[in-house]
């Protein structure tokens, strides 16, 4: 049994009815899972306001409460804290509850609009290989040294960061590398972590149907950057535009990464083929496994940050050789036919256009380039057009299909995308509502050697239709559709 009064350590009170020096058993922020001597946070959400649920958790046997406005009517015998924020109160009561595990482990902490996901597996990857016992808090999978758990959110929510946390430090994970959401750190799921690093990949169009404009979408990243400790460092992308605002008002070391700009870690593509990229990293040449520019602003950063963690160059540069690229991260196959298909998470316009604008600067120019690609539901509509625009222009033929439509018409969300095909690109274009259909249309019109990209879900292993979630793999599909064509 925990006391309350220890886990609201740090927390912001503005006022107490009852007895902090109870004992409490769990945290719980949805009243459905609280059992008898828990603490409740009612947390408001998007749709949501947990104050509504605090009678219900009494009534399952929460001996405390913690809300920004206190009931009406107080239960006698039940401790009830106001806090002014009960977002930031979860996220350190979580910390405080698991004994702040984040100052047992280096925590690094990877945000940005593209890359991170790759960056933290391939930093995961590679001090693996070292010999470490290693953490990964990541979209695609969550890693306790070697043991695997299943990620449901980019940024999980404080509770279950700080368990797996807990998890890793009693496993004696000495580095864990985290991606972290915009999402996550509006709704302070990263409060009361102490990070030992930040890295930032690059910002482009997304979430803006959550953020509301560019300069918040920024402004949430930045906010990382503003709260990361002196003693820890701050690695920024010195190509990108917004990298030098990022870190402008850090108490962390700064420390710069670019292929164009001046910076404290360099890289040059010297070449760039399907099988993998020559690169020179300051002075030393290294052969990579992974493709494409993106991909090199991805190495350039798992290397700086190797070297600011203490891995010594000559190490880094043989380890980052060997690591192999993420699942549905330019993941591909060539078929018995000769036909190379691409799954891809890319699902922001600047992403399906890093990852289009690859795929032309290895090809001939005498292939076929056959990009299937959608845009999910209930979110930023904004780039719909764009995406569409982008596909147009840069394939030789492109279908629309579904992505996750979730609660939206697909074919509603395919003709947003059709208003951004360029007049000229129209004999291009093909919609084909169902997924599958849309994999197998493109795989019948390709000839060997041609490309066919299928973009937007990448790594996920289902479609959400209306709440539910129906197994669908890109990767395995294709594979699937395609040996069937090869007969």
């Amino acid at each position: 049994m925990n006391v309350l009064r220890d886990i609201l350590y740090k927390v912001k009170i503005e006022a107490v009815a009852g007895d902090t020096s109870v004992a409490v058993n769990d945290l719980c922020f949805d009243s459905r899972k609280v059992s008898l001597n828990d603490v409740f946070i009612a947390v408001r959400g998007e749709e949501v306001d947990g104050h509504a649920f605090i009678d219900a958790s009494l009534r399952q046997g929460a001996v405390a409460v913690v809300c920004e406005k206190m009931p009406d009517s107080i239960v006698n015998g039940v401790t009830y804290v106001q806090v002014e924020d009960t977002h930031t109160a979860l996220a350190v009561m979580a910390s405080n509850y698991y004994k702040n595990p984040s100052e047992n482990i280096k925590v690094i902490g990877v945000t940005g609009t593209n890359g991170k996901t790759t960056i933290a597996s391939l930093l995961y990857q590679l001090f693996r290989k070292a010999g470490y016992k290693t953490g990964l808090l990541s979209t695609v999978r969550i890693m306790v040294d070697d043991e695997e758990h299943k990620a449901t959110h980019t940024t999980p929510d404080p509770l279950a960061i700080n368990y797996y946390l807990d998890l890793m430090t009693k496993a004696g994970v000495e580095f864990c590398f985290m991606e972290v959401s915009s999402h996550g750190i509006a709704q302070k799921r990263t409060e009361g972590l102490r990070f030992s690093g930040g890295i930032f990949t690059n910002l482009t169009h997304d979430h803006l149907d959550y953020h509301n404009s560019f300069a918040a979408y920024r402004d949430v990243k930045k906010h990382f950057f503003d709260t990361l400790p002196k003693g820890a460092f701050a690695l920024t992308n010195a190509d990108d535009k917004n990298g030098m605002v990022m870190i402008q008002n850090t108490a962390a070391t700064k420390y710069t990464y670019a292929l164009k700009s001046y910076a404290n870690f360099r890289a040059k593509i010297l070449e760039n083929q399907f099988s993998g990229l020559l690169l020179k990293i300051g002075e030393n040449e290294v052969w990579v496994k992974l493709i494409g520019q993106f991909n090199a602003y991805n190495i350039l950063a798992v290397y700086a940050a190797a070297e600011l963690l203490g891995l010594e160059t000559v190490e880094v540069l043989r380890l980052v050789s060997e690591l192999e690229s993420v699942q549905g991260r330019f993941q591909y196959f060539v078929s018995e036919g000769g036909i190379t298909v691409i799954v891809d998470y890319a699902h922001t316009p600047d992403s399906l256009q890093n990852v289009l604008d690859t795929v032309n600067s290895i090809r001939t120019g005498n292939e076929e380039v056959i990009t299937v690609v959608g845009c999910g539901g209930d979110r930023d509509r904004a780039k719909r057009p764009l995406m569409g625009e982008i596909a147009a222009s840069l394939s030789t033929k492109v279908v629309f299909t579904s992505d996750n439509p979730r609660t939206e018409d697909p074919e509603l969300i395919i003709e947003e995308m059709e208003k951004g095909v360029p007049p000229q690109y129209y004999n291009k274009t093909l919609s084909v509502t169902d997924r599958r259909q849309a994999i197998k249309a493109a795989c019948q019109m390709a000839d060997r050697n041609d490309i066919i990209l299928i973009a937007g879900k990448g790594h996920e292993t289902y479609q959400d239709i209306n709440g539910e979630r129906r197994d669908f793999d890109d990767f395995k599909i294709s594979g699937e559709l395609i040996k069937a064509l090869d007969k």
